[in-house]
């Protein structure tokens, strides 16, 4: 094992670097469902994740959002700011879809009146249950400052990417996103923000996100190659 690997991911694996405030992500071909019981190799995926996040990373910097993003250093590796993750999985929907048609026995493709907020516990031995914000008080994840703050920046990343989305075509189901305290203790925006944590579909209905490995609809790679060519165009 190499003596910098830090962590490995289903998708990333992380390393140190010579900074001991900066981390080096390196983007994997895996891709798993049902929280890793399925596993494949997808060659290409990697780097498609990692050029797609970058560029909406970079995006969100230069908006004013505060993230981990550094810079692209390869077409699967990317510099990022070291924080300590806080273990929540933000999730935000605009549109009902997949979990959440599920288990409200609603059909997929309604338009929220509102964008609904969940959280979820990041522990992959208790499959990532479902949790509300007195739970989190009760586990002591983070304040109830820390969970306002969090949420409010969700929805702001959620304004600003359905919009640059409906620039290029494409409409943000939803998304999940992962948050951090960074060395000064303050929370930014980590992880990554590809067609892997977040459903998009086109103006037919079609699914350009992960969702055509889990419901094997055709190629992941040739649809992960669409999102970043439409991103790209309008960059």
């Amino acid at each position: 094992m190499n003596k910098n690997l830090i962590y490995s991911g289903k998708a990333k694996d992380i390393y140190a670097t010579e900074d001991q405030d900066v981390i080096k992500s390196v983007y994997k071909d895996q891709a798993t469902m049902l929280n890793g019981a399925r596993k494949e190799t997808i060659s290409g995926k990697g780097v498609l994740n990692n050029q797609i996040s970058s560029l909406i990373f970079e995006k969100l910097n230069q908006a004013g959002v505060k993230t981990h993003f550094i810079k692209q250093i390869s077409e699967t590796e990317q510099l990022n700011k070291k924080v300590t993750i806080i273990p929540l999985e933000v999730v935000l929907r605009n549109v009902t879809a997949g979990s959440f048609s599920k288990r409200f026995g609603v059909e997929e493709g309604l338009q929220l009146e509102e964008p609904i907020i969940e959280f979820y516990y990041k522990k992959d031995e208790l499959d990532d249950p479902f949790i509300n914000e007195e739970h989190i008080q009760f586990l002591k994840i983070a304040s109830p400052q820390d969970i306002a703050y969090i949420k409010a920046e969700t929805r702001r990343v959620n304004e600003l990417l359905s919009q640059w989305f409906k620039e290029i075509d494409l409409r943000l189901i939803d998304f999940k996103l992962e948050f951090g305290f960074d060395k000064e203790g303050h929370i930014i925006l980590a992880d990554e923000f590809s067609p892997d944590n977040c459903r998009l579909w086109d103006a037919q209905g079609n699914h350009m996100d992960k969702d055509v490995f889990r419901r094997d609809l055709g190629s992941l790679t040739d649809v992960y190659q669409e999102v970043l060519d439409k991103l790209r165009a309008a960059n």
